[in-house]
């Protein structure tokens, strides 16, 4: 990748033609506020700043195409700096969204358990009483998941703390420290139990949608630059060929007209140059073309 692009500046990067044409496409009319909270994410977290901008706008492309924010603070998307460059994890909010599409759920959700509040649980009928009134501390002891579809099927499931952290220290590879979190599971260690109690219950025993299954292959492939060192959720990696080799192509593309293009262009190579710029977003979005 061209070190021109992954070193501007976010707020420049996304100024670029070929950029702004790509947010235009998958976007439509969403495309200006999407490059806006962008902007304004890469500005507020001075870890992206130093990472490959162009990672950072593959990362949110990822986002883009399963139609989920990408602020931080919403907890759909976080896109996480490390090393160099940057990577998109759904959170458990993003779950819930994408199973709420496929129409099938009556109800879903995952809490957080205090000390006191879980009465009794039984593995085997997965009946569980769960009282906030007796909280008795703050100290967080477990995770419970739950839904119903439509059909009225129903699963319940219940995380210790100590299942919790046996799952994220099995998962965090060549950290060396694992003891102590860090990354996102530092940071948001809660939202991201809630996101892994979600991501099981639904994976295994909930109807998907297939941009649910895009979804989990994505949070389970190990991309080929080999990020193995990501604080992340049972292999939190992004299988970036459907958006990242397919940015890169269209940056590539334009590059190479900034540096070979002549001084006049006529119309019709324009169009064409137009109508492979959108072949190549279709692969991203795998939506048919306009």
């Amino acid at each position: 990748m061209d070190n021109q692009l992954a070193n501007l500046p976010m707020k420049k990067l996304v100024q670029q033609n070929a950029i702004q044409d790509m947010m235009k496409r998958t976007l439509g009319s969403k495309a200006q506020q999407f490059t806006t909270s962008l902007v304004n994410i890469v500005n507020s977290n001075q870890q992206l700043k130093n990472v490959d901008q162009m990672s950072v706008i593959q990362s949110a492309m990822v986002a883009a195409s399963l139609d989920l924010p990408i602020d931080p603070n919403l907890g759909y998307m976080w896109l996480v700096p490390y090393k160099h460059s940057a990577t998109p994890q759904i959170g458990y909010k993003g779950y819930i969204q994408l199973a709420q599409r496929t129409g099938q759920y009556k109800a879903m959700n995952a809490v957080v358990v205090h000390e006191g509040e879980l009465v009794s649980w039984n593995p085997l009928s997965e009946e569980v009483v769960f009282d906030p009134t007796k909280r008795a501390s703050d100290e967080v002891v477990g995770y419970i998941g739950y839904f119903r579809l439509l059909n009225g099927f129903e699963k319940t499931v219940y995380w210790t703390k100590d299942q919790m952290e046996d799952h994220r220290k099995r998962f965090v590879k060549g950290k060396g420290g694992q003891d102590k979190p860090s990354g996102v599971w530092g940071t948001d260690y809660d939202a991201m139990a809630l996101k892994t109690v979600i991501r099981g219950l639904l994976s295994k025993w909930g109807p998907m949608s297939v941009q649910m299954e895009k979804a989990i292959q994505m949070d389970d492939k190990e991309p080929e630059n080999e990020r193995q060192n990501i604080d992340a959720d049972e292999n939190e990696f992004v299988d970036e060929t459907a958006a990242s080799e397919t940015t890169e192509q269209m940056l590539d593309e334009f590059i190479k007209k900034q540096t070979d293009k002549p001084e006049t262009v006529d119309a019709d190579e324009h169009n064409q140059d137009d109508q492979k710029q959108g072949e190549l977003l279709d692969e991203v979005t795998n939506q048919p073309k306009e």
